[in-house]
């Protein structure tokens, strides 16, 4: 997406960063070009208040459930190795094919 408009920061750089910029975990230096291209360009502030507003339901409606300590361990893991460069998100061998079948819990006989 494109306001077809020239910026300093470019849309698809807003867009593909857009998640680092609403849960602030990107420098204030890159917050406050983001907050500079929202002031210019509608279409990127539309998207940005539509996350925004998603992300608050969310929290609104599961907020309050608790994240098992394994899982979020293992997906803290999976977010730093992806950080590091070891592993591709498409390529993750955790993900599976998504065209695979899902495997099938073994019968057990009582």
């Amino acid at each position: 997406m494109s306001c077809g408009d020239p910026h300093e920061t470019d849309c698809s750089e807003v867009l593909d960063h857009l998640y680092e910029f609403l849960d602030r975990e990107m420098p204030d230096g890159e917050c406050t070009k983001f907050e500079v291209h929202f002031e210019e360009c509608s279409p990127c502030l539309e998207k940005y208040g539509l996350e925004q507003a998603v992300k608050k339901l969310v929290k609104r409606c599961c907020g309050s459930d608790e994240v098992p300590t394994d899982l979020r361990a293992k997906v803290m893991g999976r977010i730093d190795l992806i950080r590091a460069g070891h592993l591709v998100p498409e390529q993750d061998p955790a993900a599976g094919d998504p065209a695979a079948p899902l495997p099938q819990e073994p019968a057990t006989q009582e």
